[in-house]
Protein backbone atom coordinates (compact mmCIF):
# COMPACT_ATOMS: atom_id res chain seq x y z
CA UNK A 1 0.00 0.00 0.00
CA UNK A 2 2.78 2.70 1.14
CA UNK A 3 6.36 1.97 -0.71
CA UNK A 4 7.96 5.15 1.37
CA UNK A 5 7.13 7.89 3.23
CA UNK A 6 9.13 11.03 3.52
CA UNK A 7 8.60 13.72 5.49
CA UNK A 8 9.99 15.04 9.56
CA UNK A 9 10.65 13.16 12.18
CA UNK A 10 8.76 14.65 15.54
CA UNK A 11 8.83 12.27 17.87
CA UNK A 12 11.34 9.48 18.27
CA UNK A 13 10.78 7.05 21.22
CA UNK A 14 12.18 3.66 21.21
CA UNK A 15 10.78 1.36 19.19
CA UNK A 16 8.28 4.55 17.32
CA UNK A 17 8.81 7.30 15.65
CA UNK A 18 6.10 9.69 14.77
CA UNK A 19 6.62 11.27 10.87
CA UNK A 20 4.80 13.96 9.73
CA UNK A 21 4.08 13.75 5.93
CA UNK A 22 1.76 16.92 4.10
CA UNK A 23 -0.17 17.47 8.01
CA UNK A 24 -0.73 13.95 8.89
CA UNK A 25 1.14 12.79 11.12
CA UNK A 26 2.54 8.67 10.86
CA UNK A 27 3.18 6.55 13.47
CA UNK A 28 5.80 3.72 12.63
CA UNK A 29 7.37 0.96 14.37
CA UNK A 30 10.74 1.30 13.64
CA UNK A 31 14.46 -0.88 14.22
CA UNK A 32 16.10 0.28 17.71
CA UNK A 33 19.70 2.45 16.28
CA UNK A 34 17.71 3.72 13.21
CA UNK A 35 18.70 6.34 11.25
CA UNK A 36 15.90 8.76 12.38
CA UNK A 37 16.83 11.76 14.23
CA UNK A 38 14.18 14.12 15.96
CA UNK A 39 13.08 17.04 13.85
CA UNK A 40 15.31 16.06 10.90
CA UNK A 41 13.85 15.36 7.34
CA UNK A 42 13.66 11.46 6.51
CA UNK A 43 12.26 8.93 3.87
CA UNK A 44 10.78 5.34 5.59
CA UNK A 45 10.55 2.67 3.57
CA UNK A 46 7.23 1.09 4.76
CA UNK A 47 5.70 -2.34 5.25
CA UNK A 48 1.98 -2.45 6.15
CA UNK A 49 0.70 -5.47 8.85
CA UNK A 50 -3.09 -5.85 8.68
CA UNK A 51 -4.17 -7.62 12.00
CA UNK A 52 -8.12 -8.05 12.85
CA UNK A 53 -7.63 -5.53 15.29
CA UNK A 54 -5.29 -2.82 14.51
CA UNK A 55 -3.25 -1.70 11.04
CA UNK A 56 0.37 -1.41 12.33
CA UNK A 57 2.96 0.65 9.93
CA UNK A 58 6.77 -0.52 10.10
CA UNK A 59 9.66 1.86 8.75
CA UNK A 60 12.75 1.63 7.86
CA UNK A 61 15.45 3.88 7.35
CA UNK A 62 16.58 1.73 3.65
CA UNK A 63 14.82 -0.18 1.75
CA UNK A 64 17.44 -3.07 2.36
CA UNK A 65 16.73 -3.52 5.75
CA UNK A 66 12.82 -3.21 4.85
CA UNK A 67 13.23 -6.24 2.49
CA UNK A 68 14.93 -8.29 5.30
CA UNK A 69 12.53 -7.68 7.76
CA UNK A 70 9.97 -9.38 5.08
CA UNK A 71 12.52 -12.13 4.36
CA UNK A 72 12.04 -12.40 8.51
CA UNK A 73 8.61 -12.67 8.30
CA UNK A 74 8.76 -15.71 6.19
CA UNK A 75 10.48 -17.60 9.04
CA UNK A 76 8.27 -20.13 10.59
CA UNK A 77 7.33 -18.48 13.82
CA UNK A 78 8.38 -15.10 13.65
CA UNK A 79 6.04 -12.16 13.58
CA UNK A 80 6.09 -8.42 12.78
CA UNK A 81 7.57 -7.71 16.24
CA UNK A 82 10.01 -10.59 16.69
CA UNK A 83 11.06 -9.52 13.53
CA UNK A 84 11.81 -6.15 14.73
CA UNK A 85 13.44 -7.18 17.67
CA UNK A 86 15.83 -9.38 16.25
CA UNK A 87 16.90 -6.16 13.56
CA UNK A 88 17.04 -4.07 16.87
CA UNK A 89 19.37 -7.08 18.44
CA UNK A 90 22.08 -6.67 15.53
CA UNK A 91 22.51 -4.27 12.40
CA UNK A 92 21.05 -5.34 9.10
CA UNK A 93 25.02 -6.74 7.77
CA UNK A 94 25.83 -8.49 11.05
CA UNK A 95 22.49 -10.14 10.72
CA UNK A 96 23.12 -11.26 7.38
CA UNK A 97 26.75 -12.32 8.42
CA UNK A 98 25.57 -14.69 10.49
CA UNK A 99 22.62 -16.04 8.96
CA UNK A 100 25.15 -17.09 6.49
CA UNK A 101 27.96 -18.12 9.11
CA UNK A 102 25.37 -20.33 10.99
CA UNK A 103 26.01 -18.67 14.06
CA UNK A 104 24.04 -19.85 16.30
CA UNK A 105 25.38 -18.12 19.21
CA UNK A 106 25.02 -14.82 18.01
CA UNK A 107 21.49 -15.18 16.70
CA UNK A 108 20.53 -16.41 20.78
CA UNK A 109 22.51 -13.07 22.09
CA UNK A 110 19.61 -11.14 20.64
CA UNK A 111 16.76 -10.46 23.43
CA UNK A 112 13.85 -13.02 22.82
CA UNK A 113 15.17 -15.10 20.58
CA UNK A 114 15.83 -18.82 21.58
CA UNK A 115 17.36 -21.36 20.43
CA UNK A 116 14.45 -23.07 18.13
CA UNK A 117 14.12 -19.86 16.71
CA UNK A 118 17.91 -19.42 15.36
CA UNK A 119 17.80 -22.42 14.27
CA UNK A 120 14.56 -21.53 12.63
CA UNK A 121 15.75 -18.17 10.83
CA UNK A 122 19.28 -20.00 9.86
CA UNK A 123 17.14 -23.17 8.21
CA UNK A 124 14.53 -20.40 6.41
CA UNK A 125 16.93 -17.53 5.73
CA UNK A 126 20.36 -19.24 4.34
CA UNK A 127 19.64 -18.60 0.54
CA UNK A 128 18.04 -15.08 1.13
CA UNK A 129 20.74 -13.67 3.28
CA UNK A 130 22.74 -14.66 0.60
CA UNK A 131 20.75 -12.84 -2.04
CA UNK A 132 20.33 -9.74 -0.19
CA UNK A 133 24.29 -9.48 1.00
CA UNK A 134 24.69 -9.56 -2.48
CA UNK A 135 22.19 -7.01 -3.51
CA UNK A 136 23.80 -4.70 -0.65
CA UNK A 137 26.95 -5.11 -2.06
CA UNK A 138 26.32 -4.27 -5.94
CA UNK A 139 24.44 -0.92 -4.35
CA UNK A 140 27.45 0.04 -2.32
CA UNK A 141 29.63 -0.41 -5.35
CA UNK A 142 27.27 1.37 -7.78
CA UNK A 143 27.24 4.46 -4.57
CA UNK A 144 23.15 3.87 -5.37
CA UNK A 145 21.30 5.21 -2.58
CA UNK A 146 17.85 3.89 -2.68
CA UNK A 147 15.69 7.01 -2.16
CA UNK A 148 12.70 8.52 -4.34
CA UNK A 149 12.52 10.38 -7.14
CA UNK A 150 12.70 14.31 -6.28
CA UNK A 151 9.10 16.13 -6.14
CA UNK A 152 7.41 12.24 -5.73
CA UNK A 153 6.53 13.48 -2.05
CA UNK A 154 5.12 16.87 -3.01
CA UNK A 155 2.88 15.06 -6.05
CA UNK A 156 1.28 12.68 -3.19
CA UNK A 157 0.60 15.46 -0.90
CA UNK A 158 -1.26 17.38 -3.62
CA UNK A 159 -3.08 14.18 -4.76
CA UNK A 160 -4.45 13.79 -1.29
CA UNK A 161 -5.26 17.20 -1.16
CA UNK A 162 -7.52 16.88 -3.68
CA UNK A 163 -8.96 13.97 -3.15
CA UNK A 164 -9.53 15.09 0.08
CA UNK A 165 -11.98 17.85 -1.10
CA UNK A 166 -13.98 15.76 -3.25
CA UNK A 167 -12.15 14.71 -6.03
CA UNK A 168 -11.42 10.95 -7.31
CA UNK A 169 -7.94 9.91 -6.84
CA UNK A 170 -7.70 9.64 -10.80
CA UNK A 171 -8.72 12.59 -11.43
CA UNK A 172 -6.49 14.30 -8.99
CA UNK A 173 -3.61 12.68 -9.84
CA UNK A 174 -4.02 14.02 -14.07
CA UNK A 175 -4.49 17.40 -12.38
CA UNK A 176 -1.80 17.54 -10.17
CA UNK A 177 0.96 15.97 -13.27
CA UNK A 178 -0.64 18.61 -15.15
CA UNK A 179 0.15 21.21 -12.42
CA UNK A 180 3.41 19.94 -12.16
CA UNK A 181 4.16 20.40 -16.02
CA UNK A 182 3.64 24.10 -15.37
CA UNK A 183 4.79 25.24 -11.67
CA UNK A 184 7.01 22.28 -10.87
CA UNK A 185 6.93 20.20 -6.90
CA UNK A 186 9.54 22.27 -5.21
CA UNK A 187 6.08 24.45 -3.68
CA UNK A 188 3.31 22.35 -2.40
CA UNK A 189 0.58 25.33 -1.78
CA UNK A 190 1.31 26.88 -5.26
CA UNK A 191 1.24 23.38 -7.04
CA UNK A 192 -2.40 22.53 -5.26
CA UNK A 193 -3.47 25.82 -6.37
CA UNK A 194 -2.66 25.22 -9.54
CA UNK A 195 -3.96 21.64 -10.13
CA UNK A 196 -7.32 22.73 -8.36
CA UNK A 197 -7.38 25.64 -11.30
CA UNK A 198 -7.41 22.94 -14.04
CA UNK A 199 -3.75 22.40 -13.99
Amino acid sequence: MYEYLEGVVRERTGMHLVLAVGGVGYDLCCPLGSAFPEGEPAVAWTHLVVRDDAHELYGFADRETRELFRALLTVSGVGPRMALGVLSGLPREELLRAVIEEDLVRLTAIRGVGKKTAQQILLDLADKARALQSRGARDARRGEIPRPPAGVARLEDAVRALTSIGYSEKEARRHVERAIEKVGAGDLEQLVRSAIAGG
